[in-house]
């Protein structure tokens, strides 16, 4: 798996956005509406509506991944 990094938007639950660490963070994510969320690898746990392929083909065309989970390990501070 590819490491990310995670942010997650403040004003709705659960909505998160996964960057590559290698790419550049997408202009949408500043002005303070964002925050980030930490890191994804292989070290630890990946949010459970996180989908590796559905991030590839996202990645592949968009440079950034889109997901909501209901996991409350990675919900908003």
């Amino acid at each position: 798996m590819r490491s990310y990094n995670l942010f997650r938007l403040k004003s709705v639950e659960g909505l998160c956005c996964a960057v590559p660490e290698a790419c550049a963070v997408p202009a949408f994510l500043g002005g303070g509406r964002w925050t980030f969320g930490g890191k994804l690898d292989d070290h630890g746990p990946a949010p459970l509506d996180f989908d590796g392929r559905a991030a590839d083909t996202a990645i592949r065309f968009n440079g950034f991944y889109l997901f909501q989970t209901v996991d409350r390990r990675f919900t908003c501070p």
